[in-house]
């Protein structure tokens, strides 16, 4: 099954005078921290074997460029930040495949996305749903601030990246301020209607893993460095540099589509 960003790249295929790129997107439905953790399951298996087929498609298209989409937040890790399983083993799948897509015959480049959000996300919809119907949330500490993205955005900057001076090279694209959890969603949820989101306490860690998977706790708990991640993908600049404007650009969409 495609993924949303997948979908998104689609809707507008990417072409130049050089050429064709092909983009791997292969895990992007686990770059988010709005699945509550289900997405990670059966992760490494599910990446390693979308960067192994993305390399083979390549070669075999003739792309000119293979563009890995990976994640942001691992410049945390790199960073030093501690993590504890069961998420450093998707981190490690992570780095695994990242390594694997440059050490292909065609020419790659990797771009780390923050956590995806935007019209096309179920799990955002989901949580609206959820809102509306007074539903508490795991929202994670206010201090762990995370990098975030617009699916748009995410899918520009994937473009952006496809020209043959950045193969070999490691990229970042989010949308340069850092925001927690807690934050993000209770904005979210402000503009659906609840005005007083509930959290779920912290201290309900061990019956909340009923519903809600360790990988997500820890996500939320892991905070990334304040300034915005480098490199940037040259040439690419974010469509919704702030995650007001982009939640406010999300909700419309939506409204548009009921109109329609």
């Amino acid at each position: 099954m495609r993924s949303e960003l997948g979908w998104i790249l689609a809707r507008r295929p990417s072409t130049n005078a050089a050429g064709t790129p092909h983009f791997n997107v292969a895990g992007q439905q686990a770059n988010t921290l709005l699945h509550d953790g289900h997405a990670w399951k059966g992760y490494r298996h599910t990446a390693l074997r979308g960067t192994r087929q993305a390399m083979r498609t390549a070669l075999d298209e003739g792309a000119t460029m293979l563009v890995q989409a990976s994640f942001a937040f691992v410049h945390a890790v790199e960073r030093g930040a501690a993590l504890d399983e069961p998420l450093r083993s998707s981190v490690e799948a992570i780095l695994e495949c990242e390594a694997l897509a440059l050490s292909g015959p065609v020419p790659a480049c990797v771009v780390r996305l923050g956590y995806l959000y935007g019209p096309d996300s179920r799990d955002l919809r989901a949580y609206r749903t959820a809102f509306r119907l007074g539903r508490p949330y795991w929202s994670g500490p206010a201090r762990a601030r995370q990098y975030h993205l617009h699916q748009l955005d995410a899918a520009s900057a994937l473009r952006a990246a496809a020209k043959a001076r950045n193969a070999g090279r490691t990229f970042y694209a989010t949308d340069g301020h850092t925001v927690s959890f807690m934050h993000f969603m209770d904005a979210f949820a402000h503009r659906v209607g609840r005005a007083t989101p509930l959290h779920l306490p912290r201290l309900s860690h061990i019956l909340a893993r009923a519903i809600i998977r360790e990988e997500h706790m820890q996500q939320t708990a892991l905070g990334m460095p304040p300034r915005a991640p480098s490199p940037r993908v040259p040439g690419w600049t974010p469509k919704f540099p702030d995650y007001r404007k982009g939640l406010d650009q999300t909700i419309e969409a939506w409204d548009n589509a009921a109109g329609a």
